[in-house]
């Protein structure tokens, strides 16, 4: 092929059509697959049962070099609540061991990962979770609150808060019937009737009917960070191109979701979702939603509210601590997902941040929503995915693992086919083995961990070091057998 050939079609496919997918493919160039195409697909955005089915070994489906994925095969290692949870804790222990051979405090592990509230799975650690329920009861708080979530559901569903360790009862082991419907321990109350809201939602009912199916339950977080009297949590998006090394990047366009009722930590209203939860899921059924903002702020305006109220030093300390906070969770998992070439993700995490600026991870979601609430959402929801495409599927990726492919066949280097003919003229990028991506590429996105640029930045610095000193050597030794600048002989 001449090098004046023109370079491939890239081809798209979705199994659920979002605008503000399609719309960046199809601004692309990119073209739609077709069924019935003999072509392959080069780009599939894929919900994660697909991508499930797309790696399961018994299939018989192979992805081809030229094909590239939204999802990990094991995605589930950080998105799935209990196995995140899992993770965590076993990251903390290698850390506090690293700690200890380097003669370190082991408490800066436990302290460096302390923005994930106390949490257990359910049923598997019921006796672990009681023996703390009842130490926290002991310690002097009799009411302390704690949040219970199925470990495979999102948008709030199944969500429920307790403050009974008998509320709990049918996680305990030989189950049993779950308790009356209650508010705080009153059987039977409602907090319509102090509250006025119109619906409690289906999450507000207590777990009456509801299976022992895994569950976490974590320790509330009873001081969140308020606005207008409102609790509020944070959406962030993170792309992530490859585990190993680890290369993420942070979006500057996530928003906060505020829940439509103020906060109330009083027990009557632990069954009113529309106080506790700000999944809009949920705060959209509520007749005060605003459909005009949908309920949302964006990081951006967050940060210009902040840095008002608590002033920019804290602010950017809290915005430091939520990177930070992102990375340490990435890391948890870098062992344990699969880390495939053809495989980027987009994760949608969930952050809290306490009365005292202190972010606390919630969750991190594998396919946020794509949806739009209204036209900012959608504007703000298409620039993530454009950048995302731009880190995941840059300009001349296709071509470059093309030639990549046909350099394996040929028994040679990238870019020579067989007879010594070039193949495409472009390449992809440096950036995308050496790290290091600039700006113009990247977009809203920040460079959040990048491992092999800090590992290609490290060793240039020893090679630089040991060359000056190499020449440093040469010096003094030229220096002293001139026998020019010796100190008086004895």
């Amino acid at each position: 092929m001449s090098s004046s050939a023109p370079p491939p079609v890239v081809r798209w496919r979705t199994d659920f059509d979002k605008f503000v997918v399609t719309s960046n493919f199809e601004r692309r160039g990119w073209r739609r697959w077709e069924e019935r195409s003999d072509e392959d697909w080069n780009v599939f955005w894929a919900n994660v049962h697909t991508v499930r089915e797309i790696f399961n070994p018994d299939n018989g489906i192979r992805l081809g070099e030229h094909q590239l994925v939204n999802h990990f095969p094991n995605h589930h290692e950080l998105t799935r609540k209990d196995l995140m949870v899992k993770n965590m804790k076993r990251y903390r222990k290698e850390l506090e061991k690293r700690c200890k051979e380097r003669g370190e405090d082991p408490a800066s592990a436990s302290r460096a990962t302390d923005f994930l509230p106390l949490t257990f799975s359910l049923p598997a650690d019921y006796a672990l979770f009681a023996e703390e329920f009842r130490r926290v009861q002991r310690a002097g708080a009799k009411h302390a609150t704690w949040i219970v979530k199925p470990t495979g559901k999102a948008q709030g569903k199944g969500i429920f808060l307790v403050n009974k360790l008998a509320q709990l009862r049918r996680f305990a082991p030989g189950g049993g019937a779950p308790e009356p419907p209650s508010a705080g321990g009153r059987p039977g109350g409602d907090p319509r009737a102090r509250r006025g809201d119109d619906a409690r939602g289906d999450n507000a009912r207590h777990p009456r009917g509801v299976d022992a199916s895994p569950h976490v339950v974590s320790r509330y977080v009873s001081n969140p960070l308020l606005i207008g009297g409102k609790k509020f949590d944070l959406r962030v998006y993170v792309v992530v191109t490859r585990f190993r090394p680890l290369r993420a990047y942070i979006s500057r366009l996530g928003f906060a979701r505020f829940c439509n009722v103020k906060y109330s930590s009083a027990p009557d209203d632990l069954e009113n979702p529309y106080v506790h939860l700000t999944n809009v899921a949920v705060q959209r059924k509520h007749r005060e939603y605003n459909h005009k903002h949908g309920n949302k702020w964006s990081l951006a305006n967050l940060r210009l509210y902040l840095d008002a109220a608590r002033g920019a030093r804290a602010t950017d300390v809290m915005f430091a601590s939520i990177n930070e906070a992102i990375a340490h969770s990435l890391r948890s998992v870098q062992n344990a997902v699969v880390n495939d070439r053809r495989c980027f993700e987009v994760y949608g995490y969930d952050m809290l941040v306490d009365d005292d600026l202190k972010p606390w991870l919630v969750e991190v979601n594998a396919s946020p929503s794509l949806s739009a609430t209204t036209e900012s959402d959608r504007a703000l929801k298409t620039r993530v995915i454009r950048d995302a495409l731009e880190v995941a599927a840059p300009a001349g990726w296709l071509e470059a693992r093309q030639a990549e492919f046909e350099a394996k066949r040929a028994g040679g280097v990238p870019g020579v086919l067989r007879g010594g003919g070039a193949s495409w003229s472009r390449r992809e990028p440096t950036w995308r083995t050496e790290g290091g991506v600039p700006s113009s590429v990247a977009g809203s996105l920040d460079v959040l961990v990048d491992d092999a640029a800090d590992e290609l930045r490290e060793r240039r610095e020893r090679e630089r070091e040991g060359a000056k000193e190499a020449r440093g050597g040469e010096r003094v030794a030229g220096f002293g057998s001139s026998g020019r600048g010796r100190g008086p002989t004895r």
